[in-house]
Formats: structure tokens, C-alpha cells, sequence
């Protein structure tokens, strides 16, 4: 069945983060009662793939200054019917950065996150149920501000130049703080 594999990976993640604890709940509620679940079209929510994005050699990361949201926010965006949603978080990373040359640090989620989107244009509010993966560029490849955003930025290990404090995105920012590369 094509939700098995993310079922699988979401029994294997086991989240510290008490935010985290409950998304896992709700994501495989979510995905065990709805045969939708990756189509935008399920209108009470769908998954989507995302990455915490790092340059070539570890010491930063990737954020984009979201077009529609007008916030600082990771590489990702919806599965469209694809279950694999690795591959889409490397879709979105490519597509996003412009850099085509990105590989999974793990094939473990990294973090998930279970949001309410606003209601937008004709779009009802919904829910993002967000699988994030650890990525990281291989090439010196330059990244580029897709249609998507208004800007992108790499950002370092310094608390104080976080562009924002959005509690999914600080707690991506803290786990990835305590690797070395």
C-alpha cells in the first residue's frame, strides 16, 4: 500500500519534542483515515515534504522568505499524490533553491510538524501535516529565489540572525545546532 512506507517511518521517529509527540498522533490518525491523504484536494488537510536544507559543508542552512505567507520558512511543499515524500522534500529543495546537486543526510525524518494553514484566495484553512528531512547540497552550486519567494538566505549556528520564531523552524534550528560538521 502506498502509505505503508510513511507509517513505517513515523513509527521509527520518536520525537523528544512535545509538540512533536503530538503531531506524530495526529499524522498517523491522519494518515490511516484518510486514502487522500497526499492530494491537495483532501480538503481538511494533506502531507507535505519538507528539509531543513545545509550548504556543502554543514555550517549553514537554507530558509526562504515565503511568497504567499510572507515568513522565513524551510524548502517544502505538497506531495500531490506522491507518498514518497523524501522524494518530495528534494523536489521542493531543488525547485525551491535551484540547486540540483542535494542528497539526504538520512533517510529518517528529521522533524515533523502539524500546522494549521489560514484560509487563502479560495482555499479553505487546512492542515499541513509536515515531514521534514535533513538535506544537504554536494556541489558549489549557487541558490537562486524560485517564483515561489520573495528572497532566500543561508543563515549560521547564531541564535540572533534567526529571521523568525516559529516554533517549527527554531526547533529544526536547535537540533541541527547541536550536530558538528
Amino acid at each position: 500500500m502506498h502509505r505503508d512506507n510513511l507509517e513505517k517511518l513515523l513509527n521509527n521517529y520518536h520525537p523528544m519534542d512535545p509538540d512533536e509527540q503530538v503531531s506524530k498522533q495526529k499524522m498517523l490518525s491522519f494518515l490511516n483515515s484518510n486514502s487522500d491523504c497526499f492530494e491537495r484536494s483532501c480538503i481538511p488537510g494533506h502531507f507535505t515534504g519538507s528539509s531543513w536544507l545545509l550548504n556543502k559543508d554543514g555550517t549553514k542552512f537554507l530558509l526562504l522568505l515565503h511568497g504567499k505567507f510572507n515568513s522565513w520558512l524551510q524548502p517544502g511543499g505538497h506531495c500531490d499524490g506522491d507518498s514518497d515524500v523524501l522524494r518530495v522534500a528534494l523536489k521542493e529543495a531543488q525547485e525551491e533553491s535551484g540547486i540540483m546537486d542535494i542528497k539526504p543526510v538520512s533517510e529518517s525524518i528529521f522533524d515533523i510538524d502539524a500546522h494549521l494553514i489560514p484560509p487563502h484566495g479560495s482555499d479553505p484553512a487546512h492542515y499541513h501535516y509536515d515531514v521534514r528531512f535533513l538535506l544537504q547540497v554536494q556541489s558549489n552550486e549557487q541558490a537562486v529565489v524560485s517564483h515561489e519567494s520573495h528572497d532566500l538566505a543561508w543563515f549560521g549556528k547564531d541564535p540572533s540572525k534567526l529571521p523568525t520564531q516559529e516554533r517549527g523552524v527554531v526547533r529544526m534550528f536547535e537540533k541541527w545546532s547541536r550536530f558538528s560538521f
